[in-house]
């Protein structure tokens, strides 16, 4: 749009509430929580138990305002508010009469405010109302009872059209916070404008592709206007007619050899330009060519769940996303591309929206477009019952319809799912076990609303009723039954089982899985002082959103380890055996393809600092999960499993690309004191997208007090090692590894670390007192062996100290081991 036709009215605002002082400001794009703590007016809620402190501001109507000016000339035609991520209940004002009620932050609202306008100075006011406030007036005129997840402390969240994890998580800081997140922008039509822009492609068998563009154009009075179509180098001028209101335009292009969007690993992510251009507006959007398809044919145990790209069936290798940060300002798009690509750094091609948090701004799906990473885009409902009033479902039937026509042109979205735990939530609540018919007729209202609305905007989506769900108009339990669909398995962590029961089920595709660990040593240093390095101290409490969710930590390390002999160390080891226990689901359901065709763990990223199930730290921080995700998860790779009976190590061999593959690979047992002593070697291929087993061995080959390890190599490049121990770590002898280290500061700022060891060294962890980048971590060394780390601090030129960790140490008596942690 040209200057007179558009005013951008972000920026600077005036912020205010009842009994706050005056001169208050924020930025927008943003939110109030992060304004009030940069004026000084609230602690940073991310420190300590400064949560607590800060529950007075969702309680509070707050008002934003700021002044624009229009001169007498460009007070003819109409002009209109362009709102989005509006969060959430909210009052809109020009010149003090209202223009506009919010209710709903996924929906774009696009009022007309024409008569509103003077020449001269205008004044636009938003007054975000108390979440709060007026999720409680919701409930209050519902017909029946509609309680809320236990898992919010903040209550009224499922009765407003709000992120759910906004007021508390299992895993997110409680504060329901309030802002303008997005657009937010005074516009004139001239004299129409493009209200959706959606591409629907067709893969003809001769190979062509046929485009067809879905312009939808708005206009106040029916007009005449031109439009200049633009794909991969060929331009169409067409004059299109807009009656008053919608009118919808179909441009076709055909694409004779296109260049396909594969997946992160299946191929390149080829992409082209599309923009349409209007009188003072021009929309653009970067397209991706490529056929999905998700195979639900039935079989021997069920019905499959895989996804199909291009004609190739790909196994689905990532991880749940959930908002980048708990407060909108304190993260930006570089932030969030960062946790993407770590995502692929990690081998990942998939990441599951999931339904708690935002359908994400366009720019988040634009990356995964470039990386490759698919996405399950669930719609926002979670864990919760859900009104299903005429109003309420009128509303979400709009959000669909809006999100639908706004997202679904982009390669990376494979699936679009109904909701994230809705009928499991039916048994969560006294009420609706006492009278399930009512909230099951309720919650299926909700569901068949998001269904037709999603279809009716775009008839070519993949639907998926819900998640976990074992198909179409099944109501049963998805948690434990792995025969159909996709499943959601808790009960390693929930039900304190032990990582074996991850081999007791046989998934189609695992939607949700996970263990918890606590966030790093360098992040808690930045939460909590130094008296409250304790997991039991209250600080650390607050810290820690699930029920039990320390005891389970510590108590699954009796289990499996000896007892760590500090606070530091504590932290460490949950990491190693949150990875361990990840590795141990990852590796057994890779080892079952094609009968399992996707595992997604639960989580990537974190929203704050806090102990959970996430891979990488809050700010993005590889923890040791992460780096053990880019192992399990590598192309080619074996992995050992071992027979229920324990008597045989099934050595699998999984291969994700599409030539056979050659592995070989040599075993080795290893003493205490890490000397290796050669078992066998073993060659094998591997066909096609498959896995099957390199070799059997006796699992009494590996002597009492002794490990397997393997290295392997395949001819696709793909390289690693591993261990397997038959019993548990807490049943070794471990010796003293005699760790040794070497820094070497580069010209480049980054740091050189070889670390040698004289014994054996299991889970050598490296930390650093900055945020940074290894190039490897949580790996084994045996005695003679070296190994060289390049680490890149996160800000160029950071002078860096660094600690090193291994499982001996962290368990030692003397409480440092035989090597001194610092260097």
């Amino acid at each position: 749009m040209t200057e007179n036709t558009q005013i951008d009215l972000g920026g600077v605002w005036s912020l205010e509430a009842e009994g706050q002082r005056p001169d208050l400001k924020i930025s927008i794009p943003g939110d109030v929580h992060s304004a009030l703590q940069e004026q000084g007016i609230i602690p940073a809620p991310y420190f300590g138990k400064n949560e607590a402190e800060v529950q007075w501001v969702a309680h509070k109507d707050w008002r934003l305002s700021r002044g624009f000016r229009l001169d007498a000339s460009d007070l003819d035609g109409s002009w209109y508010l362009d709102l989005d991520f509006v969060d959430t209940v909210a009052t809109i004002r020009v010149n003090g009469e209202r223009v506009l009620e919010t209710d709903n932050c996924f929906r774009r609202y696009r009022p007309d405010i024409s008569k509103f306008l003077v020449a001269g100075e205008n004044t636009i006011e938003v007054i975000l109302h108390s979440p709060v406030e007026a999720g409680k007036a919701i409930h209050d005129r519902q017909p029946f009872e509609v309680p809320w997840t236990r898992n919010s402390p903040i209550p009224y969240g499922n009765l407003l059209r709000k992120p759910q994890c906004h007021f508390g998580w299992d895993w997110n800081i409680a504060l329901a916070p309030l802002g303008l997140y997005g657009t937010v922008k005074l516009r004139k039509m001239e004299p129409a404008r493009i209200e959706h822009l959606m591409v629907k492609q067709f893969h003809r068998a001769n190979g062509s592709v046929e485009l067809d563009v879905v312009l939808t154009l708005f206009a106040v009075d029916p007009c005449v206007l031109p439009v200049e179509f633009e794909f991969d180098g060929e331009t169409v001028r067409l004059d299109c007619s807009a009656n008053a209101g919608e009118t919808v335009h179909h441009q076709r292009f055909v694409v004779e050899r296109p260049r396909l969007w594969w997946p992160a690993g299946s191929g390149k992510q080829e992409l082209y330009e599309l923009k349409v251009t209007i009188p003072g507006e021009t929309v653009a959007r970067q397209v991706g060519l490529r056929t999905i398809e998700l195979i639900t044919d039935k079989d021997e145990a069920g019905a499959r769940f895989a996804f199909k790209v291009n004609g190739r069936e790909i196994f689905c290798k990532g991880a749940n996303w959930i908002p980048a940060d708990a407060l909108f300002s304190k993260t930006s798009p570089e932030k969030t591309e960062a946790l993407l690509r770590s995502a692929v750094e990690a081998n990942m091609n998939m990441l599951r929206i999931w339904g708690g948090g935002f359908y994400e701004h366009d720019w988040f799906y634009d990356t995964c477009d470039r990386l490759g990473l698919m996405v399950w885009q669930d719609f926002m409902f979670a864990c919760n019952l859900y009104p299903s009033t005429p109003e309420f479902l009128d509303n979400v039937a709009a959000e669909v319809d809006y999100q639908v026509r706004r997202l679904s042109h982009h390669a990376s979205i494979a699936l679009w799912c109904g909701d994230n735990e809705l009928v499991g939530a039916l048994n969560w609540f006294e009420v609706s076990q006492k009278n399930r018919d009512r909230y099951l007729v309720s919650y299926d209202r909700l569901n068949r609303t998001i269904e037709v609305a999603a279809k009716k905007a775009n008839p070519e989506i993949i639907w998926w009723p819900s998640s976990p769900s074992r198909g179409y108009l099944n109501f049963g339990d998805a948690w434990h039954a792995d025969g159909s669909g996709d499943m959601h398995f808790w009960s390693v962590w929930h039900e304190n089982k032990s990582f074996d029961h991850y081999r007791s089920v046989k998934p189609r595709f695992c939607s949700e899985f996970g263990f918890q660990s606590y966030t790093s040593n360098l992040l808690i240093s930045r939460f909590a002082d130094k008296k409250d390095f304790n997991i039991a101290s209250p600080v650390m409490e607050v810290h820690q959103k699930n029920p039990g969710g320390n005891e389970r930590i510590a108590g699954t390390m009796f289990r499996y380890f000896r007892f760590p002999n500090d606070f530091y160390n504590f932290v460490y080891l949950s990491q190693i055996q949150q990875g361990l226990a990840i590795k141990t689901a990852v590796e057994f359901w890779r080892s079952l393809k094609p009968h399992c065709m996707g595992t997604l763990i639960w989580q990537l990223n974190d929203t704050w600092p806090v102990a959970s199930w996430a891979s990488l730290d809050y700010g993005g921080n590889w923890k040791a999960l992460h780096y053990q995700a880019r192992r399990f998860f590598e192309p080619v790779s074996i992995f050992a499993i071992p027979s229920a009976d324990g008597k045989v190590i099934d050595m699998a061999m999984v291969n994700d690309t599409t030539q056979p593959t050659e592995v070989s690979a040599e075993f080795f047992t290893v003493s205490m004191d890490g000397q290796r002593s050669p078992l066998t070697t073993a060659r094998g291929t591997c066909r096609p997208d498959a896995a099957s087993t390199l070799i059997s061995l006796p699992a009494n080959s590996v002597p009492a007090g002794s490990l397997l390890v393997w290295s392997y190599s395949a001819t696709n490049g793909s390289s690693g090692r591993g261990h397997h121990v038959n019993s548990t770590y807490k049943q070794l002898e471990l010796e003293p590894p005699g760790l040794s280290a070497r820094t070497v500061r580069r010209a480049d700022g980054s740091y050189e670390l070889t670390l040698s060891s004289k014994g054996l060294a299991l889970f050598v962890m490296i930390e650093a007192d900055i945020e940074g980048r290894f190039s490897d971590n949580a790996f084994d060394l045996t005695a003679g062996e070296s190994q060289t780390i390049l680490f890149t601090p996160a800000e160029q030129g950071a002078e860096a100290e660094f600690t090193l960790r291994d499982l001996y140490s962290c368990q030692a008596v003397d409480g440092k081991g035989d090597f001194e942690a610092g260097f």
